[in-house]
């Protein structure tokens, strides 16, 4: 936090820098005065949200945009902000606050509580959104099936997959994954429509380790054969049945060419179930 908040003082002017001060200063003392307080009880209008939410909301405008994130960033620490929290922010907030929870997800939540707010901007069409949603967060929680999904959504909607958290490391190997890619690559084709360069630079991260080198996230699912692009990942695929073999016969090479699959079409994303926004006077 010491390094964001130094940086970014030095990038603000003197208006902004002493209206972050008293932002953080009202953050640092709700923290202290809610200790042990439960936080996911809705306000009233006889209660009216803790001031710093409010200079949550005015963040753009005394930041500036350019520094939105990073603002919203240390007033969410300095308000030791918690799950009920940060949902609560999410769902009552604009595109740019939601963005600015979602990039502070792996700041504030230790465990995978918070996905149902990664998962929920994955489901819209805003790249903003969506380029948020893949950050480290997800790259640490997010299960192997809604993780591929979340890269064909990237490159649906045109968003770059370079900032995606850990996508070397997850996409290594996993053939499930290159099977969605090489089906949607195909239906982009059929369509005469381009298929994105991004696909091909994930397309090759799949391919398999070299032996000795450790196994991938995928293996041991049980979805690199056969359909199971919408399968979810809780039900076993179908194994792969192999003839018995006598044990006093030879064993001859095998000539048998490897299996090829059926392609199954990739699903659309249903559009994003908003939260009414709830009016916030600033005070």
């Amino acid at each position: 936090m010491t390094d964001t908040a130094s940086a970014l003082r030095a990038a603000l002017d003197d208006p902004a820098r002493a209206w972050l001060d008293r932002a953080l200063e009202q953050a640092t003392a709700h923290a202290k005065s809610s200790t042990g307080k439960p936080s996911d009880t809705p306000f009233t209008p006889q209660e009216p949200p803790p001031l710093w939410e409010l200079r949550f909301a005015e963040v753009g405008r005394r930041c500036g945009a350019a520094h939105a994130d990073a603002a919203r960033l240390l007033l969410l620490q300095a308000a030791q902000a918690d799950l009920a929290t940060v949902t609560r922010l999410y769902q009552q907030g604009t595109a740019d606050e939601r963005r600015a929870v979602l990039l502070s997800l792996p700041h504030l939540i230790e465990g995978p509580q918070a996905l149902p707010l990664t998962e929920d901007a994955l489901r819209t069409n805003d790249p903003r959104l969506v380029a948020a949603a893949v950050g480290p967060y997800a790259g640490e929680h997010l299960d192997p099936h809604a993780w591929r999904h979340a890269i064909l959504k990237c490159l649906f909607i045109g968003v770059p997959v370079a900032p995606v958290a850990r996508l070397h490391v997850r996409a290594r190997g996993d053939v499930e994954l290159a099977r969605m890619l090489g089906d949607y690559a195909a239906e982009r084709s059929a369509a005469d429509r381009p298929v994105p360069d991004d696909l091909h630079r994930v397309l090759g991260l799949t391919q398999p380790p070299v032996e000795g080198e450790g196994r991938s996230e995928s293996e041991g699912e049980g979805v690199g054969v056969g359909r199971g692009a919408g399968r979810d990942p809780a039900v076993p695929s179908a194994s792969v049945e192999t003839a018995p073999s006598s044990a006093s016969a030879e064993p001859a090479p095998s000539t048998a060419s490897p299996a090829t699959t059926e392609p199954a079409p990739v699903g659309s994303d249903d559009g994003m179930s908003r939260a009414p926004r709830v009016s916030r006077k600033e005070s």
